[in-house]
């Protein structure tokens, strides 16, 4: 069964009337959308001695001024049109495959498994039961040190911990990352998840269900700062105030297959990404990196306080070096996925992290010291 297909039986199982029609669609969509990354070109699986025509790259995307944008590290790859230039002096073509954030994981997880995609940064929890699931895949590089996820209560509810939802209605959309750290402060409140009602809708949704009453509080990223914003709910945890390797994340994925057989096309890809890592880095470029990060997404002052909330230095907030944060997450994530019977077959964390292209890049663009906070730390 593929993740897609995974997922939608979660949702027949798990959802209320509403959310299955809702995610029914989300499913419509992914097939659509399926067919159509299959004509969006990639190394075709050439993985031998067959010339590799393009690498493609696939990541969330939005829509913004009439067209698909890449917001983070892609966009500044993109902007900076060095990996373009490099790939195409070896005659190959760059494609950036754009994926809708409600068929992001599923989607990127076909591609992976077609061969049609090459690379992508997203979510840990979609590649954890990609890997599961037989699709050969390697972090190369982190894309940043993580993103918050925010539990927010609905407008005149009086709760202010987990404790106090307790029996209450928790919109949560399943197998998606910021489920992991709800689990653990779950877990580590003494609580179980059957102590709550779960409704598995979309984040999309999410805002007018805490409105209209429907459910009295989500698990959300960033956007629970715009409904508190609103006045829609409140914020009353994050993951600030949990240890680091509860946030979420997401990396830069290669698939295996492909890094093997083309290192030196994996080290150019890594070098961009690390490249850009450092211009996002420089604090002279902060005001630009909200700007680009709130396109199509979120307004830019809450995309600044999520960044502000968050605790982590600007400098850190994108360093590609794999700290100890990142190797003892991607064992919580597989150990969490199977548990909870997200996947079958174990995946081991520890052979998911390849450093070799982080390495070799901070070296060759003298950026071995530019992180040297995390360059101590490393796992």
């Amino acid at each position: 069964m593929t993740f897609s297909g995974a997922l939608r039986v979660t949702y027949r199982n798990n959802a209320p009337f509403q959310s299955r029609v809702r995610n029914w669609l989300v499913a419509v969509m992914a097939l659509l959308g399926c067919a159509w990354l299959a004509g969006c070109g990639g190394s075709g699986g050439s993985t031998g001695g067959e010339a590799v025509k393009t690498v493609t790259i696939a990541s969330i995307a939005y829509p913004y001024q009439g067209k698909q944008v890449f917001n983070g590290l892609n966009g500044v790859v993109i902007q900076q049109g060095w990996l373009k230039e490099q790939l195409a002096e070896k005659g190959v073509e760059l494609v950036f495959t754009p994926v809708s954030t409600a068929v992001g994981g599923p989607l990127i997880n076909e591609g992976f498994s077609g061969k049609r995609i090459d690379f992508a940064s997203y979510g840990d929890f979609p590649a954890a039961i990609a890997v599961a699931g037989g699709v050969p895949l390697k972090i190369l590089a982190p894309v940043g040190q993580g993103q918050d996820v925010y539990i927010v209560v609905r407008k005149g509810l009086a709760a202010k911990s987990l404790a106090d939802l307790k029996g209450k209605r928790i919109a949560l959309h399943r197998g998606r990352p910021w489920e992991l750290p709800f689990s653990k402060l779950v877990d580590s409140s003494g609580l179980n998840l059957s102590d709550f009602k779960i409704v598995n809708i979309n984040p999309s949704a999410t805002p007018a269900a805490l409105e209209s009453g429907s459910v009295d509080a989500a698990v959300l990223l960033s956007d629970g700062l715009l409904v508190e914003q609103k006045g829609i709910g409140r914020v009353i945890w994050s993951t600030r105030d949990a240890p680091a390797d509860w946030k979420m994340r997401a990396e830069l994925f290669g698939r295996a297959d492909f890094v093997d057989a083309h290192p030196d096309l994996t080290q150019l890809v890594v070098d961009a990404f690390v490249k850009a890592a450092a211009w996002s880095s420089d604090e002279a470029n902060k005001e630009e990196v909200i700007r680009r990060a709130a396109r199509g997404a979120l307004p830019e002052d809450i995309v600044a306080k999520d960044y502000a909330n968050s605790g982590i230095p600007w400098r850190e907030r994108f360093s590609p070096i794999f700290n100890p944060a990142v190797r003892t997450h991607y064992r919580s994530v597989a150990d969490y996925a199977l548990e909870r019977g997200l996947i079958r077959n174990k995946v081991d964390a520890d052979a998911l992290i390849d450093e070799r292209f982080v390495n070799k890049a901070l070296k060759d663009l003298k950026l071995e010291q530019f992180w040297a906070h995390q360059a101590g730390a490393r796992s």
